[in-house]
Protein backbone atom coordinates (compact mmCIF):
# COMPACT_ATOMS: atom_id res chain seq x y z
CA UNK A 1 0.00 0.00 0.00
CA UNK A 2 2.70 2.21 0.65
CA UNK A 3 4.43 1.60 -2.44
CA UNK A 4 1.68 2.56 -4.58
CA UNK A 5 1.20 6.18 -2.32
CA UNK A 6 4.69 6.39 -2.36
CA UNK A 7 4.58 6.24 -6.53
CA UNK A 8 1.80 8.25 -7.05
CA UNK A 9 0.13 5.86 -8.86
CA UNK A 10 -2.99 6.59 -10.27
CA UNK A 11 -6.30 4.71 -10.01
CA UNK A 12 -6.83 4.22 -13.71
CA UNK A 13 -3.66 2.38 -13.79
CA UNK A 14 -3.94 0.51 -10.69
CA UNK A 15 -7.73 -0.55 -12.36
CA UNK A 16 -5.50 -1.80 -15.28
CA UNK A 17 -3.59 -3.90 -13.21
CA UNK A 18 -6.79 -5.79 -11.86
CA UNK A 19 -8.08 -6.00 -15.52
CA UNK A 20 -4.58 -7.57 -16.53
CA UNK A 21 -5.27 -10.45 -13.66
CA UNK A 22 -8.98 -10.78 -13.61
CA UNK A 23 -9.78 -10.00 -17.62
CA UNK A 24 -12.89 -12.01 -17.85
CA UNK A 25 -14.07 -12.25 -14.69
CA UNK A 26 -16.78 -10.27 -12.96
CA UNK A 27 -16.52 -6.96 -12.28
CA UNK A 28 -19.47 -5.37 -11.60
CA UNK A 29 -23.20 -6.42 -11.74
CA UNK A 30 -26.41 -4.11 -11.83
CA UNK A 31 -29.07 -6.19 -10.08
CA UNK A 32 -32.50 -4.04 -11.37
CA UNK A 33 -31.54 -6.00 -14.91
CA UNK A 34 -28.84 -8.55 -13.75
CA UNK A 35 -26.05 -7.21 -16.52
CA UNK A 36 -22.60 -8.33 -15.44
CA UNK A 37 -19.75 -6.46 -16.93
CA UNK A 38 -16.69 -8.26 -17.03
CA UNK A 39 -13.19 -6.50 -15.84
CA UNK A 40 -12.21 -5.79 -19.82
CA UNK A 41 -16.09 -4.92 -20.22
CA UNK A 42 -15.87 -2.18 -17.60
CA UNK A 43 -11.82 -0.96 -19.07
CA UNK A 44 -13.34 -0.72 -22.47
CA UNK A 45 -16.44 1.24 -21.54
CA UNK A 46 -14.10 3.16 -19.52
CA UNK A 47 -11.87 3.66 -22.66
CA UNK A 48 -14.64 4.93 -24.80
CA UNK A 49 -15.98 7.58 -22.46
CA UNK A 50 -12.02 9.07 -22.08
CA UNK A 51 -12.64 9.04 -26.03
CA UNK A 52 -15.50 10.46 -25.43
CA UNK A 53 -15.16 13.05 -23.02
CA UNK A 54 -12.00 14.30 -25.43
CA UNK A 55 -14.20 15.03 -28.22
CA UNK A 56 -16.34 17.34 -25.61
CA UNK A 57 -13.43 19.58 -25.29
CA UNK A 58 -12.57 18.80 -21.92
CA UNK A 59 -9.40 18.78 -20.49
CA UNK A 60 -7.11 17.68 -17.70
CA UNK A 61 -8.44 20.12 -14.71
CA UNK A 62 -11.80 20.20 -15.85
CA UNK A 63 -14.49 18.98 -13.85
CA UNK A 64 -17.95 17.31 -15.14
CA UNK A 65 -21.10 16.54 -12.67
CA UNK A 66 -22.56 13.84 -12.51
CA UNK A 67 -26.24 13.32 -11.88
CA UNK A 68 -26.72 9.61 -11.74
CA UNK A 69 -28.51 6.67 -9.83
CA UNK A 70 -27.01 3.97 -9.04
CA UNK A 71 -25.40 2.17 -12.08
CA UNK A 72 -22.51 0.41 -13.10
CA UNK A 73 -22.40 3.34 -16.23
CA UNK A 74 -21.51 5.49 -13.07
CA UNK A 75 -18.50 3.74 -12.52
CA UNK A 76 -17.42 3.68 -16.11
CA UNK A 77 -17.62 7.43 -16.44
CA UNK A 78 -15.97 8.92 -12.95
CA UNK A 79 -12.75 6.41 -14.52
CA UNK A 80 -13.42 7.00 -17.71
CA UNK A 81 -13.05 10.82 -17.03
CA UNK A 82 -10.24 10.30 -14.47
CA UNK A 83 -7.79 8.53 -17.51
CA UNK A 84 -7.65 12.03 -19.14
CA UNK A 85 -7.24 13.67 -15.82
CA UNK A 86 -11.04 15.10 -16.11
CA UNK A 87 -12.21 15.48 -12.21
CA UNK A 88 -16.02 14.07 -11.96
CA UNK A 89 -18.46 15.48 -9.39
CA UNK A 90 -20.57 13.29 -7.41
CA UNK A 91 -23.88 15.01 -6.96
CA UNK A 92 -26.89 13.72 -4.91
CA UNK A 93 -29.68 12.65 -7.44
CA UNK A 94 -32.24 14.15 -4.49
CA UNK A 95 -31.47 17.11 -4.44
CA UNK A 96 -33.92 19.99 -5.55
CA UNK A 97 -33.44 23.88 -6.78
CA UNK A 98 -31.16 26.19 -4.93
CA UNK A 99 -28.99 22.72 -2.99
CA UNK A 100 -28.29 21.63 -6.60
CA UNK A 101 -27.24 24.68 -8.16
CA UNK A 102 -24.89 25.07 -5.40
CA UNK A 103 -23.30 21.70 -5.64
CA UNK A 104 -22.83 22.09 -9.48
CA UNK A 105 -21.68 25.68 -9.04
CA UNK A 106 -19.13 25.57 -6.12
CA UNK A 107 -17.64 22.53 -7.88
CA UNK A 108 -16.74 24.62 -10.75
CA UNK A 109 -18.31 22.08 -13.17
CA UNK A 110 -18.24 22.91 -17.16
CA UNK A 111 -21.15 20.38 -17.77
CA UNK A 112 -23.32 18.27 -16.08
CA UNK A 113 -23.80 14.50 -17.33
CA UNK A 114 -27.64 13.29 -16.11
CA UNK A 115 -29.62 10.37 -16.89
CA UNK A 116 -33.22 10.22 -18.25
CA UNK A 117 -34.68 9.82 -14.88
CA UNK A 118 -33.24 12.90 -14.02
CA UNK A 119 -35.50 15.31 -15.90
CA UNK A 120 -34.43 18.61 -13.65
CA UNK A 121 -31.01 18.05 -14.83
CA UNK A 122 -30.52 21.25 -17.13
CA UNK A 123 -32.03 23.36 -14.54
CA UNK A 124 -28.84 24.65 -12.44
CA UNK A 125 -27.89 27.29 -14.63
CA UNK A 126 -25.09 25.30 -17.10
CA UNK A 127 -23.96 25.88 -20.21
CA UNK A 128 -23.81 22.16 -21.21
CA UNK A 129 -25.97 19.21 -19.94
CA UNK A 130 -25.52 16.11 -21.30
CA UNK A 131 -27.76 12.76 -21.15
CA UNK A 132 -25.78 10.12 -20.22
CA UNK A 133 -23.99 8.58 -23.23
CA UNK A 134 -26.09 5.45 -24.52
CA UNK A 135 -24.83 1.91 -24.45
CA UNK A 136 -23.27 1.98 -28.23
CA UNK A 137 -21.30 4.72 -27.41
CA UNK A 138 -19.94 3.11 -23.75
CA UNK A 139 -19.34 0.01 -26.17
CA UNK A 140 -17.40 2.01 -29.09
CA UNK A 141 -13.86 2.10 -28.46
CA UNK A 142 -13.09 3.23 -31.92
CA UNK A 143 -8.77 3.14 -32.84
CA UNK A 144 -8.24 5.40 -29.63
CA UNK A 145 -8.69 2.88 -26.98
CA UNK A 146 -5.02 2.61 -26.18
CA UNK A 147 -3.71 5.68 -27.00
CA UNK A 148 -6.28 6.65 -23.85
CA UNK A 149 -5.06 3.63 -22.05
CA UNK A 150 -1.46 4.56 -22.42
CA UNK A 151 -2.83 8.35 -20.77
CA UNK A 152 -4.30 6.91 -17.80
CA UNK A 153 -1.08 6.04 -16.61
CA UNK A 154 0.81 9.35 -16.52
CA UNK A 155 -2.24 11.69 -15.80
CA UNK A 156 -0.52 14.70 -13.65
CA UNK A 157 -2.93 15.75 -12.02
CA UNK A 158 -3.59 14.37 -8.04
CA UNK A 159 -7.09 15.00 -7.83
CA UNK A 160 -9.40 12.44 -8.81
CA UNK A 161 -12.95 13.30 -7.96
CA UNK A 162 -15.42 15.96 -5.67
CA UNK A 163 -17.95 13.93 -3.09
CA UNK A 164 -20.03 15.94 -1.40
CA UNK A 165 -20.46 16.77 2.64
CA UNK A 166 -22.79 18.53 4.46
CA UNK A 167 -20.37 19.77 6.91
CA UNK A 168 -21.21 21.17 9.85
CA UNK A 169 -22.17 24.28 8.65
CA UNK A 170 -24.01 25.76 5.85
CA UNK A 171 -24.56 24.00 2.08
CA UNK A 172 -22.73 21.07 0.94
CA UNK A 173 -19.36 21.38 0.10
CA UNK A 174 -17.43 19.17 -2.11
CA UNK A 175 -14.63 17.80 -0.94
CA UNK A 176 -11.41 16.94 -2.68
CA UNK A 177 -10.77 13.26 -3.30
CA UNK A 178 -6.97 12.55 -4.81
CA UNK A 179 -5.68 9.27 -6.05
CA UNK A 180 -3.49 8.48 -2.36
CA UNK A 181 -6.63 9.01 -0.68
CA UNK A 182 -8.92 6.49 -2.38
CA UNK A 183 -6.56 4.19 -2.77
CA UNK A 184 -5.82 4.25 1.28
CA UNK A 185 -9.69 3.88 2.39
CA UNK A 186 -9.95 1.43 -0.06
CA UNK A 187 -6.73 -0.44 0.93
CA UNK A 188 -7.50 0.04 4.86
CA UNK A 189 -11.27 -1.68 4.35
CA UNK A 190 -9.98 -4.52 2.21
CA UNK A 191 -6.74 -5.69 4.73
CA UNK A 192 -8.71 -4.34 8.09
CA UNK A 193 -11.93 -6.35 6.96
CA UNK A 194 -10.42 -9.73 5.87
CA UNK A 195 -11.90 -8.91 2.55
CA UNK A 196 -10.49 -11.79 -0.30
CA UNK A 197 -10.87 -10.88 -4.32
CA UNK A 198 -12.89 -13.97 -4.74
CA UNK A 199 -15.54 -12.41 -2.36
CA UNK A 200 -19.11 -10.90 -3.52
CA UNK A 201 -20.11 -7.52 -2.52
CA UNK A 202 -23.42 -6.26 -2.31
CA UNK A 203 -23.96 -2.79 -2.24
CA UNK A 204 -26.63 -0.63 -2.02
CA UNK A 205 -25.82 2.47 -1.14
CA UNK A 206 -25.49 5.19 -3.38
CA UNK A 207 -22.54 5.86 -5.57
CA UNK A 208 -22.48 9.54 -4.63
CA UNK A 209 -21.23 8.66 -1.36
CA UNK A 210 -17.75 7.63 -0.30
CA UNK A 211 -19.27 4.37 1.44
CA UNK A 212 -20.07 3.29 -2.31
CA UNK A 213 -17.89 4.46 -4.57
CA UNK A 214 -14.66 4.41 -2.80
CA UNK A 215 -15.40 1.70 0.20
CA UNK A 216 -17.68 -0.36 -2.36
CA UNK A 217 -16.57 -0.06 -5.53
CA UNK A 218 -13.02 0.44 -4.74
CA UNK A 219 -12.44 -3.23 -3.91
CA UNK A 220 -13.60 -4.58 -7.41
CA UNK A 221 -11.06 -1.96 -9.25
CA UNK A 222 -8.01 -2.29 -6.80
CA UNK A 223 -8.49 -5.75 -5.72
CA UNK A 224 -10.50 -7.56 -7.91
CA UNK A 225 -13.30 -8.22 -6.45
CA UNK A 226 -17.21 -8.16 -7.80
CA UNK A 227 -19.35 -5.98 -6.71
CA UNK A 228 -23.47 -5.87 -6.79
CA UNK A 229 -24.65 -2.12 -7.23
CA UNK A 230 -28.30 -1.90 -6.44
CA UNK A 231 -30.09 1.27 -7.66
CA UNK A 232 -31.97 1.45 -4.00
CA UNK A 233 -32.05 0.12 -0.82
CA UNK A 234 -35.05 -2.46 0.07
CA UNK A 235 -35.20 -4.47 3.17
CA UNK A 236 -37.69 -6.85 1.39
CA UNK A 237 -35.84 -7.98 -0.88
CA UNK A 238 -32.25 -7.63 0.67
CA UNK A 239 -31.48 -11.00 1.46
CA UNK A 240 -33.13 -12.31 -1.76
CA UNK A 241 -30.68 -10.37 -3.72
CA UNK A 242 -27.22 -11.58 -1.35
CA UNK A 243 -28.63 -15.55 -2.08
CA UNK A 244 -29.31 -15.06 -6.05
CA UNK A 245 -26.15 -13.77 -6.32
CA UNK A 246 -23.81 -15.47 -3.57
CA UNK A 247 -22.72 -12.09 -1.87
CA UNK A 248 -19.91 -12.76 0.89
CA UNK A 249 -19.87 -9.44 1.94
CA UNK A 250 -23.10 -6.93 2.72
CA UNK A 251 -22.32 -2.85 3.27
CA UNK A 252 -24.56 -1.08 5.80
CA UNK A 253 -25.56 2.15 7.68
CA UNK A 254 -27.35 1.81 10.83
CA UNK A 255 -30.25 2.14 9.54
CA UNK A 256 -29.88 -0.51 7.28
CA UNK A 257 -29.01 -2.83 9.91
CA UNK A 258 -32.42 -1.65 11.76
CA UNK A 259 -34.48 -1.97 8.72
CA UNK A 260 -33.28 -5.91 8.23
CA UNK A 261 -34.16 -6.23 11.38
CA UNK A 262 -37.57 -5.14 11.51
CA UNK A 263 -38.47 -7.14 8.38
CA UNK A 264 -40.59 -10.44 9.16
CA UNK A 265 -38.10 -13.87 9.24
CA UNK A 266 -37.79 -14.44 5.81
CA UNK A 267 -36.24 -17.91 4.51
CA UNK A 268 -33.44 -16.28 2.25
CA UNK A 269 -31.91 -14.69 5.36
CA UNK A 270 -30.74 -18.70 6.44
CA UNK A 271 -29.74 -19.37 2.99
CA UNK A 272 -26.89 -16.69 2.35
CA UNK A 273 -23.33 -16.65 2.13
CA UNK A 274 -22.73 -13.20 4.06
CA UNK A 275 -19.73 -13.02 5.77
CA UNK A 276 -18.41 -10.03 6.63
CA UNK A 277 -20.59 -6.59 6.93
CA UNK A 278 -18.91 -3.23 6.49
CA UNK A 279 -20.24 -0.28 7.13
CA UNK A 280 -20.36 2.52 9.63
CA UNK A 281 -23.27 3.50 12.38
CA UNK A 282 -24.45 -0.10 13.79
CA UNK A 283 -25.24 0.87 17.41
CA UNK A 284 -24.82 -1.62 20.46
CA UNK A 285 -28.19 -1.72 20.93
CA UNK A 286 -28.76 -3.18 17.70
CA UNK A 287 -24.90 -5.06 17.06
CA UNK A 288 -25.65 -8.26 18.58
CA UNK A 289 -29.26 -8.76 17.49
CA UNK A 290 -28.18 -7.85 14.17
CA UNK A 291 -24.31 -10.71 14.12
CA UNK A 292 -27.23 -13.28 15.74
CA UNK A 293 -30.32 -13.44 13.25
CA UNK A 294 -28.22 -13.05 10.50
CA UNK A 295 -25.45 -15.04 11.60
CA UNK A 296 -22.67 -12.59 10.57
CA UNK A 297 -19.34 -13.65 11.36
CA UNK A 298 -17.83 -10.18 11.43
CA UNK A 299 -18.74 -6.55 11.44
CA UNK A 300 -16.17 -4.34 9.81
CA UNK A 301 -17.06 -1.48 11.46
CA UNK A 302 -15.79 2.13 10.94
CA UNK A 303 -15.58 5.99 11.85
CA UNK A 304 -14.82 8.67 8.73
CA UNK A 305 -15.57 11.55 6.44
CA UNK A 306 -14.57 11.56 2.85
CA UNK A 307 -12.11 14.27 3.65
CA UNK A 308 -11.04 13.45 7.67
CA UNK A 309 -7.14 12.55 8.32
CA UNK A 310 -8.61 10.83 11.55
CA UNK A 311 -10.37 7.65 10.47
CA UNK A 312 -10.69 5.50 12.63
CA UNK A 313 -11.38 1.16 12.28
CA UNK A 314 -12.71 -1.39 14.70
CA UNK A 315 -10.31 -4.61 13.76
CA UNK A 316 -11.58 -6.92 16.31
CA UNK A 317 -15.67 -6.18 16.29
CA UNK A 318 -16.08 -4.54 19.74
CA UNK A 319 -19.79 -4.44 20.34
CA UNK A 320 -20.57 -0.38 19.44
CA UNK A 321 -16.80 1.04 18.85
CA UNK A 322 -16.29 2.86 15.84
CA UNK A 323 -12.67 2.40 16.29
CA UNK A 324 -9.48 2.14 17.71
CA UNK A 325 -6.42 3.99 18.93
CA UNK A 326 -3.77 3.12 20.87
CA UNK A 327 -3.39 4.94 24.47
CA UNK A 328 0.21 3.60 24.90
CA UNK A 329 1.74 5.39 21.52
CA UNK A 330 -0.40 7.66 21.15
CA UNK A 331 1.61 9.77 18.66
CA UNK A 332 2.14 6.69 16.44
CA UNK A 333 -1.61 7.54 14.47
CA UNK A 334 -1.82 11.57 15.67
CA UNK A 335 -5.43 11.96 16.59
CA UNK A 336 -7.00 12.88 19.79
CA UNK A 337 -10.28 13.73 21.50
CA UNK A 338 -10.45 17.40 23.06
CA UNK A 339 -12.69 19.66 25.32
CA UNK A 340 -15.07 21.28 23.47
CA UNK A 341 -17.77 24.49 24.95
CA UNK A 342 -20.90 22.29 25.46
CA UNK A 343 -23.67 24.82 23.70
CA UNK A 344 -20.78 26.03 21.10
CA UNK A 345 -18.37 22.63 20.52
CA UNK A 346 -15.84 25.67 20.67
CA UNK A 347 -12.39 24.08 21.57
CA UNK A 348 -11.37 24.59 25.05
CA UNK A 349 -7.53 25.84 25.61
CA UNK A 350 -5.33 25.65 28.45
CA UNK A 351 -3.03 28.28 29.88
CA UNK A 352 -0.25 26.96 27.02
CA UNK A 353 -3.36 27.93 24.74
CA UNK A 354 -2.92 24.05 23.48
CA UNK A 355 -6.01 22.01 23.11
CA UNK A 356 -6.92 20.05 26.20
CA UNK A 357 -7.09 15.94 25.42
CA UNK A 358 -10.01 14.48 27.40
CA UNK A 359 -9.74 11.74 29.74
CA UNK A 360 -11.05 8.19 28.80
CA UNK A 361 -15.19 8.39 29.14
CA UNK A 362 -15.00 11.72 28.70
CA UNK A 363 -17.09 13.36 25.47
CA UNK A 364 -14.99 15.45 23.12
CA UNK A 365 -14.23 16.73 19.59
CA UNK A 366 -12.03 14.45 17.36
CA UNK A 367 -9.17 16.41 15.79
CA UNK A 368 -6.43 14.75 13.52
CA UNK A 369 -3.03 16.66 13.10
CA UNK A 370 -2.33 17.87 9.81
CA UNK A 371 1.02 16.39 8.25
CA UNK A 372 1.02 18.05 4.11
CA UNK A 373 4.43 15.84 3.29
CA UNK A 374 2.45 12.39 4.38
CA UNK A 375 -0.13 11.75 2.54
CA UNK A 376 -2.02 9.54 4.53
CA UNK A 377 -2.15 13.14 6.84
CA UNK A 378 -2.67 15.48 5.19
CA UNK A 379 -6.06 17.17 5.06
CA UNK A 380 -6.60 17.66 1.13
CA UNK A 381 -9.86 19.90 1.57
CA UNK A 382 -12.79 21.26 -0.24
CA UNK A 383 -13.38 22.98 -3.71
CA UNK A 384 -13.45 26.00 -2.03
CA UNK A 385 -10.34 27.62 0.41
CA UNK A 386 -13.14 29.04 2.72
CA UNK A 387 -14.70 25.61 3.47
CA UNK A 388 -11.08 24.61 4.24
CA UNK A 389 -9.83 26.88 6.70
CA UNK A 390 -13.08 26.66 8.50
CA UNK A 391 -12.13 23.38 9.52
CA UNK A 392 -8.82 23.51 10.42
CA UNK A 393 -7.84 24.29 13.99
CA UNK A 394 -3.69 25.84 14.75
CA UNK A 395 -1.82 25.24 18.31
CA UNK A 396 -4.02 22.35 18.70
CA UNK A 397 -1.29 19.02 19.76
CA UNK A 398 1.85 21.39 20.02
CA UNK A 399 2.63 25.34 19.08
CA UNK A 400 2.37 26.17 15.32
CA UNK A 401 0.48 22.68 14.55
CA UNK A 402 -2.24 22.64 12.84
CA UNK A 403 -5.16 19.75 13.00
CA UNK A 404 -8.22 18.48 10.94
CA UNK A 405 -11.42 19.42 13.44
CA UNK A 406 -13.89 16.36 12.56
CA UNK A 407 -17.01 18.19 13.83
CA UNK A 408 -17.87 15.01 15.51
CA UNK A 409 -17.96 14.12 19.29
CA UNK A 410 -16.70 10.69 20.34
CA UNK A 411 -16.01 9.38 23.39
CA UNK A 412 -12.93 7.05 24.55
CA UNK A 413 -12.34 4.06 27.25
CA UNK A 414 -9.78 3.19 29.02
CA UNK A 415 -8.43 0.28 26.38
CA UNK A 416 -8.57 2.87 23.34
CA UNK A 417 -11.83 1.81 22.05
CA UNK A 418 -13.53 4.81 20.58
CA UNK A 419 -17.46 5.63 20.58
CA UNK A 420 -19.59 8.00 18.34
CA UNK A 421 -21.73 10.06 20.78
CA UNK A 422 -23.23 13.01 18.52
CA UNK A 423 -22.48 15.01 15.19
CA UNK A 424 -21.92 18.57 16.53
CA UNK A 425 -22.61 21.87 14.98
CA UNK A 426 -25.56 22.49 12.57
CA UNK A 427 -25.73 19.03 11.37
CA UNK A 428 -27.31 15.23 12.44
CA UNK A 429 -27.79 12.50 10.57
CA UNK A 430 -30.96 10.83 9.52
CA UNK A 431 -31.89 7.80 7.40
CA UNK A 432 -28.07 7.72 6.68
CA UNK A 433 -27.72 11.04 5.13
CA UNK A 434 -26.27 13.90 6.61
CA UNK A 435 -28.90 16.93 6.93
CA UNK A 436 -27.38 20.60 7.13
CA UNK A 437 -29.63 22.32 9.21
CA UNK A 438 -28.80 25.80 7.82
CA UNK A 439 -29.77 24.55 3.88
CA UNK A 440 -33.67 23.15 5.57
CA UNK A 441 -34.22 26.47 7.15
CA UNK A 442 -32.95 28.47 4.21
CA UNK A 443 -35.42 26.40 2.30
CA UNK A 444 -38.38 26.65 4.92
CA UNK A 445 -37.97 30.28 6.08
CA UNK A 446 -38.43 30.86 2.29
CA UNK A 447 -41.10 28.48 1.86
CA UNK A 448 -42.93 30.51 4.43
CA UNK A 449 -42.08 33.75 3.90
CA UNK A 450 -39.10 34.52 5.28
CA UNK A 451 -40.17 33.73 8.87
CA UNK A 452 -37.95 32.49 11.29
CA UNK A 453 -37.63 28.91 11.34
CA UNK A 454 -34.75 26.75 13.94
CA UNK A 455 -34.20 23.24 12.63
CA UNK A 456 -32.33 20.70 14.56
CA UNK A 457 -32.63 16.68 15.21
CA UNK A 458 -34.13 15.29 18.57
CA UNK A 459 -33.52 11.39 19.55
CA UNK A 460 -36.20 8.77 19.11
CA UNK A 461 -35.72 5.91 20.83
CA UNK A 462 -34.66 2.98 19.00
CA UNK A 463 -34.00 5.05 16.22
CA UNK A 464 -30.58 5.64 14.63
CA UNK A 465 -29.75 9.18 13.97
CA UNK A 466 -32.01 12.08 15.06
CA UNK A 467 -35.70 12.88 13.03
CA UNK A 468 -35.07 16.75 12.02
CA UNK A 469 -37.74 19.14 13.60
CA UNK A 470 -38.36 22.74 12.49
CA UNK A 471 -39.88 25.05 15.08
CA UNK A 472 -41.82 27.67 12.94
CA UNK A 473 -42.38 31.18 14.30
CA UNK A 474 -46.07 31.54 13.53
CA UNK A 475 -48.00 34.03 14.94
CA UNK A 476 -51.36 32.14 14.40
CA UNK A 477 -54.46 31.53 12.33
CA UNK A 478 -54.86 28.76 10.03
CA UNK A 479 -51.28 27.38 8.04
CA UNK A 480 -52.17 24.61 5.40
CA UNK A 481 -49.71 21.81 6.25
CA UNK A 482 -50.71 19.98 3.88
CA UNK A 483 -49.85 22.76 1.07
CA UNK A 484 -46.57 23.15 3.29
CA UNK A 485 -45.53 19.87 2.67
CA UNK A 486 -46.65 19.46 -0.56
CA UNK A 487 -43.80 22.48 -1.02
CA UNK A 488 -41.49 20.97 0.77
CA UNK A 489 -41.61 17.96 -0.92
CA UNK A 490 -40.67 19.42 -4.12
CA UNK A 491 -37.81 21.55 -2.56
CA UNK A 492 -36.00 19.13 -0.54
CA UNK A 493 -35.03 15.35 -0.52
CA UNK A 494 -36.28 12.96 1.88
CA UNK A 495 -34.32 12.51 4.26
CA UNK A 496 -34.15 16.40 4.56
CA UNK A 497 -37.72 17.34 5.18
CA UNK A 498 -39.03 18.04 8.91
CA UNK A 499 -40.73 15.02 10.68
CA UNK A 500 -41.28 17.02 13.20
CA UNK A 501 -43.09 20.66 13.47
CA UNK A 502 -43.42 23.15 15.99
CA UNK A 503 -45.68 26.45 15.36
CA UNK A 504 -44.68 28.43 17.91
CA UNK A 505 -45.14 32.33 18.44
CA UNK A 506 -40.88 33.23 18.09
CA UNK A 507 -38.09 31.53 17.73
CA UNK A 508 -35.23 32.59 20.04
CA UNK A 509 -32.69 34.51 19.18
CA UNK A 510 -29.44 35.78 20.17
CA UNK A 511 -28.91 39.08 20.15
CA UNK A 512 -27.02 38.82 16.74
CA UNK A 513 -30.16 37.42 15.54
CA UNK A 514 -28.52 34.09 15.42
CA UNK A 515 -31.34 31.06 16.37
CA UNK A 516 -31.04 29.44 19.57
CA UNK A 517 -32.03 25.62 19.85
CA UNK A 518 -30.55 24.42 23.16
CA UNK A 519 -33.35 24.59 24.43
CA UNK A 520 -36.03 23.51 21.85
CA UNK A 521 -33.38 20.33 21.60
CA UNK A 522 -34.01 19.63 24.96
CA UNK A 523 -37.56 19.70 24.90
CA UNK A 524 -37.99 17.73 21.91
CA UNK A 525 -41.29 16.53 20.60
CA UNK A 526 -43.35 15.89 24.04
CA UNK A 527 -46.48 17.63 23.88
CA UNK A 528 -46.70 18.02 27.37
CA UNK A 529 -43.58 20.01 27.79
CA UNK A 530 -44.91 22.65 25.58
CA UNK A 531 -48.09 24.31 25.20
CA UNK A 532 -46.80 25.30 21.66
CA UNK A 533 -48.33 23.25 18.67
CA UNK A 534 -46.77 19.91 17.64
CA UNK A 535 -47.21 17.94 14.36
CA UNK A 536 -45.59 14.56 13.12
CA UNK A 537 -45.37 13.29 9.65
CA UNK A 538 -46.96 10.60 9.01
CA UNK A 539 -45.79 8.83 6.00
CA UNK A 540 -48.37 6.54 5.96
CA UNK A 541 -51.58 8.81 6.12
CA UNK A 542 -49.35 11.08 3.78
CA UNK A 543 -49.60 14.43 5.73
CA UNK A 544 -48.82 16.05 9.76
CA UNK A 545 -50.99 15.24 12.27
CA UNK A 546 -50.67 16.88 15.54
CA UNK A 547 -48.80 15.20 18.33
CA UNK A 548 -51.14 13.68 21.04
CA UNK A 549 -50.06 12.34 23.91
CA UNK A 550 -51.29 8.74 23.09
CA UNK A 551 -49.57 9.68 19.41
CA UNK A 552 -45.79 10.31 21.30
CA UNK A 553 -46.52 7.68 23.23
CA UNK A 554 -46.73 5.49 20.38
CA UNK A 555 -43.92 7.10 18.53
CA UNK A 556 -41.75 6.20 21.69
CA UNK A 557 -42.90 2.44 21.61
CA UNK A 558 -41.94 2.26 17.90
CA UNK A 559 -45.72 1.21 17.09
CA UNK A 560 -45.63 4.05 14.30
CA UNK A 561 -43.13 3.32 11.85
CA UNK A 562 -40.84 6.85 10.62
Amino acid sequence: MYRNVRNKSTIPALFAQTVALNPDKPALIYEATGEVWSFRDLQQRCHAVAHWARDQGWTEGDVVALLLESHPVVVALWLGLAMVGVEAAFINHNLRQHSLSHCVSVSGARAMVFGTEMTEGNHVGLTVCLLLPDQQTLRNTHTHTQKYYRYSLCVSADRLFYIYTSGTTGMPKAAIVVHSRYFRIAAFGFHSFGLRPEDVIYTCLPLYHSAGTIMGVGQCLLFGVTVVIRRKFSASRFWDDCVKHSCTVIQYIGEICRYLLAQPVHPSEAHHKVRVAVGNGLRSSVWEEFVQRFRIQRVGEFYGATECNCSLINIDGKVGSCGFNSRILPSFYPIRLVRVQRDSNALLRDSQGLCIPCQPGEPGMLVGRINDVDPLRRFDGYADRDSTSQKIAHNVFRMGDSAYVSGDVLVMDECGYMYFRDRSGDTFRWRGENVSTTEVEGVLSGLLGHTDVAVYGVPVPGVEGKAGMAAIAHAGGQIDLDAFLSTVQKALPSYARPVFLRLMPSVDTTGTFKIQKTRLQNEGFKPQDTSDKIYFLNSGAGGYEAVTDELFRAIVEGEVSL
